[in-house]
């Protein structure tokens, strides 16, 4: 038996309709569209004190073990990786803002990780449990709200809009909006992109990506998210450069500080171990949903759901989560997590898990090849984030607008997500809302008990005396 055949058998290609081709086509699109974590997640980790190379090493193995176990064992397209917001709370709510050393921020990823293991074991079921007690309308809200997510994040990418003081966010300046700026470029590679996807041209997201890129570099295009003196992110360079061989090569290093930390931390964990807790439990609260509405919204995508709407060996996925965390904590890098931009694999056919397999093995090119990372324009990136997000947003077609008591939160579970760059808000506060009216049309039995837990639980996180979180108030007294 042939290699390629051993492979179709394994990953189930007759099955799932898939080809070994089309597979690979997705591992590569879904890699391009996040590979800007290896430089992204580095670059914000540092601030926090974690050295730069050390970041590296750790989210490029943390996205290759939740990859390659989201393919070799769960047999899902779904690739991982350290998550935007939740590196960005790890970093400036729990490291700056609250003064906790990163040692024990890892430390409190790595317990997290742990408990998000057990609750998903099939003995135990909760997670799982969780999400197939969220009424239908939600979770398909949930996906169309993460669409708006992706082109929230997208657009600002690109460069097309801004933050403003006025109206909150508004369209990016237009000024010398040349044929060197990436505002321009990245638009004319989103069109482009959606032009060769309607005329059904495969990998249309992958060249997109690469002329744009190439493109950019060519004329040393503008890349305004990176510009920190603009408004932008300034995470990398403001200006698209060819990406020099000397700086491409070369192994990045073993981590000298990070690697282990979160273990020597656990004895430091008693000087504040209510600020300890609540941590803990801010990540593993976000950690459950973000998943939760990312795994439903691409597995959807990727018809992966069964007859009555649930995801099909959804243990095994949220266990594959929780094993990348705790890996990813063990060698230094924040909550490590399922990607929303699997989709844009599951958009080029991605059915198995030989796409997160791919996806995983190019990641540990991070390693090796992070100056050819560093130098890929955001904004060529970007593009293929606000096409997905088109894509995601046919899912609002089939909520029952008609339903007076399912259009609040639905509507909630869409908007929060973009205006409060968090899928975990989105999901809380149409979880919390749906529960609220149902009991305001005395229909108290509909919601069911796993709800009315779900719905305290976020309550209790979000809402409680004072400048406290219910949580954070329990845990100041009782801690």
């Amino acid at each position: 038996m042939s290699f390629e055949k051993n492979i179709a058998n394994y990953f189930k290609f007759e099955e799932k309709g898939a080809t070994l081709n089309g597979e690979l086509r997705a591992g590569m699109t879904t890699f391009l569209t996040m590979a800007y974590i290896l430089v992204v997640n580095p670059s914000m980790l540092a601030v926090a004190g974690i050295p730069f190379d050390d970041a590296l090493f750790a989210t490029a193995i943390a996205a290759f073990v939740g990859c390659v176990v989201m393919g070799l064992w769960a047999n899902k397209p779904y690739a991982l990786a350290p998550g935007m917001g939740l590196n960005a709370y790890f970093v400036f709510s729990v490291v700056i803002a609250m003064g906790i050393p990163w040692e024990v921020a890892l430390a409190a990823v790595f317990i997290e990780g742990i408990i998000f293991l057990i609750i998903s074991l099939p003995q135990i079921g909760w997670r799982t449990k969780m999400i197939n007690a969220i009424p239908r309308d939600l979770k398909i809200a949930t996906g169309a709200g993460i669409g708006m997510f992706l082109a929230i994040i997208g657009l600002r990418e690109m460069g097309w809009i801004q933050d403003d003081g006025a109206t909150l966010v508004n369209l990016a300046t237009t000024e010398g909006f040349g044929y060197d700026h990436g505002a321009l470029i990245s638009m004319v590679a989103l069109i482009a992109i959606t032009v060769m996807m309607a005329r059904g041209i495969k990998g249309a997201i992958i060249y997109g990506i690469l002329a744009a890129s190439v493109y950019g570099w060519a004329v040393g295009a503008y890349d305004p998210y990176n510009d920190f003196a603009a408004g932008g992110a300034g995470w990398g360079s403001s200006t698209a450069d060819w990406p020099v061989a000397k700086d491409i090569f070369g192994f990045v290093g073993m981590p000298e500080e990070s690697l282990g930390a979160a273990f020597g931390a656990f004895s430091d964990i008693g000087d504040d171990l209510a600020g300890f807790m609540l941590v803990m439990i801010a990540f593993l609260f976000v950690d459950i949903f973000d998943t939760a509405g990312t795994l439903y919204s691409v597995g959807r995508q990727a018809g992966d759901l069964d007859e009555e709407g649930n995801l099909i060996d959804s243990e095994e996925a949220f266990m594959s989560d929780a094993a990348a965390t705790i890996v990813g904590a063990a060698v230094g890098t924040s909550t490590t997590t399922t990607y929303i931009e699997s989709a844009a694999g599951v958009e080029e056919g991605g059915r198995t898990g030989l796409t997160a397999v791919v996806v995983g093995v190019l990641m540990l090119s991070g390693l090796f090849l992070s100056g050819l990372f560093q130098a890929i324009p955001t904004f060529a990136a970007a593009c293929a984030l606000v096409v997905i997000g088109a894509m995601m947003m046919k899912q609002a077609t089939e909520i029952n607008w008609d339903d007076k008591e399912i259009v609040l939160p639905a509507f909630l579970t869409m908007v929060l997500m973009p205006f409060t760059y968090s899928i975990a808000d989105g999901i809380a506060w149409g979880v919390i809302s749906y529960v609220l009216i149902k009991m305001g049309m005395g229909k108290f039995d509909e919601p069911g008990p796993i709800m009315y837990g779900i719905a305290i639980f976020m309550t209790m996180f979000y809402l409680g005396p004072g400048d406290f979180s219910t949580f954070g108030w329990i845990f100041d007294k009782v801690l």
